[in-house]
C-alpha cells in the first residue's frame, strides 16, 4: 500500500487535535481496540453485528449522504488508514477505491468479490453465486427476462465496472456470506475473541435467513409481479419473482428520458401497476411526476444505501421488513 508524504502530512494534522472515529465509535483507535472502518452502511450494519463488544465499527459515509458521491476528508481518509479493518465494496465508491489503494495499513474486506455480484439486466439463468453456493442462493427465475424494457437515462455518471450490479445487501443471504467474511478477517486480527466473531456471524445468518424466507413466502402470490422504482438499485430483489423497472439509470440522480417515461407509463398500463416507488436519499420528482401522470400511487422503497434522520431509529433489518411490507401492498400480495 501507499501513503504519499503529502498526505500523511495532512493526516497527522487533522487527527492531532481529534480522535479518528469521533462521530461513529468509541475512543478504539487511542485505547488498543480493534477499528473498522465500514465504507457505507449495510457493510457498517454486517461489521457491527459481527464484532459485538469487541471492535469499534466506523462509517465513511454519514447518515443522509449520498453513498455513490462519497469524497474523503482528510479525517476520514485518516480513519480508512488507521482502521485495523477496512469494509468497502469496489467500483461503488471510486474515492474509497483510491484510499484503500494508497492509505489502508490494516486488512481488507472486499465485498462484491465475497459475496458475487449479479450483472444488470440480464438473464439469471447461471447465476455464478449460486453456483459456488451449491443452489443456495439460485434464482427463482432462471431464464426468465425482466418484464421491463432497460430505461435509458442522460448522464447516469457511474460506470459500474463490468455491467455488474454492486446493490448486493438487497439479498439477505449474501449480507449473510458479508458477515462470514468480517468474521474471518475479525479472528485473525484479534483470535482471542474469534468464537465470538464466529457466534455473532451465524447469529446474523440466522436473522438474515428468516427475512429471506419472509420475502419469499411473501412475494411468492401476488396478483403482480412489476414494479416501478426511482433508480436501478433492486435488481437483487428478481429471486423472489420480481421485475424491476427504473425510472432513472444507475445513479439516483440521473434524469429519465421523456421516451422513458412514456415507456413506463405504458408499463404501468398494461401491467395494472397501482404504485410508484421513490426512496429517502434522492428527490421523488421524477417518480411523483411518473405517479401523477399515470394516475397511481406512490410509496417508499429504500435502497438502504444510507441511514437518514427519518430512519435514524431503525436499522437493515426493520428497513427490509418495511419495504416487505411496501411491496406486499403495492402488489397484493396474499
Amino acid at each position: 500500500m501507499r501513503f504519499t508524504a503529502g498526505l500523511a502530512a495532512a493526516v497527522l494534522l487533522a487527527t492531532s487535535g481529534c480522535a479518528a472515529f469521533s462521530d461513529d465509535t468509541a475512543d478504539g483507535a487511542d485505547d488498543g481496540e480493534v477499528t473498522v472502518s465500514a465504507a457505507f452502511y449495510p457493510l457498517q450494519y454486517a461489521a457491527q453485528r459481527v464484532a459485538g463488544d469487541h471492535a469499534s465499527v466506523g462509517i465513511l459515509t454519514r447518515p443522509g449522504g449520498e453513498p455513490h458521491d462519497l469524497e474523503l476528508s482528510i479525517e476520514q481518509t485518516a480513519d480508512l488508514s488507521q482502521a485495523d479493518l477496512v469494509v468497502y465494496e469496489e467500483g461503488f465508491q471510486p474515492s474509497v477505491d483510491e484510499a484503500v489503494e494508497q492509505n489502508a495499513t490494516g486488512e481488507t474486506v472486499e465485498a462484491a468479490s465475497v459475496v458475487g455480484l449479479q450483472p444488470f439486466d440480464e438473464e439469471h439463468a447461471e447465476d455464478e453465486h449460486a453456483d459456488e453456493h451449491e443452489g443456495e442462493h439460485e434464482s427463482e427465475h432462471e431464464g426468465e427476462e425482466h418484464a421491463a424494457e432497460e430505461v435509458h437515462s442522460e448522464d447516469d455518471g457511474h460506470d459500474h465496472e463490468g455491467g455488474l450490479d454492486p446493490h448486493f445487501w438487497l439479498d439477505p443471504l449474501r449480507m449473510a456470506d458479508l458477515g462470514d467474511a468480517v468474521a474471518d478477517q475479525l479472528s485473525d486480527i484479534d483470535p482471542d475473541h474469534a468464537d465470538d466473531y464466529a457466534a455473532n456471524a451465524a447469529s446474523l445468518r440466522d436473522d438474515l435467513t428468516a427475512l429471506d424466507e419472509s420475502y419469499t413466502e411473501t412475494l411468492g402470490s401476488c396478483e403482480r409481479d412489476t414494479i416501478v422504482v426511482s433508480h436501478d438499485a433492486f435488481g437483487y430483489l428478481d429471486k423472489y419473482g420480481l421485475e424491476v423497472a427504473g425510472v432513472a439509470g444507475l445513479s439516483p440522480d440521473a434524469e429519465p428520458t421523456p421516451a422513458g417515461l412514456a415507456d413506463l407509463q405504458r408499463l404501468i398500463a398494461d401491467e395494472g401497476i397501482t404504485t410508484v416507488f421513490s426512496e429517502r436519499l434522492a428527490s421523488p420528482a421524477f417518480t411523483e411526476s411518473l405517479a401523477s401522470d399515470a394516475g397511481v400511487g406512490t410509496a417508499v422503497l429504500d435502497p438502504i444505501e444510507g441511514l437518514t434522520d427519518e430512519t435514524a431509529d431503525d436499522d437493515y433489518l426493520s428497513l427490509m421488513q418495511q419495504n416487505l411490507d411496501a411491496l406486499a401492498t403495492a402488489n397484493g400480495c396474499r
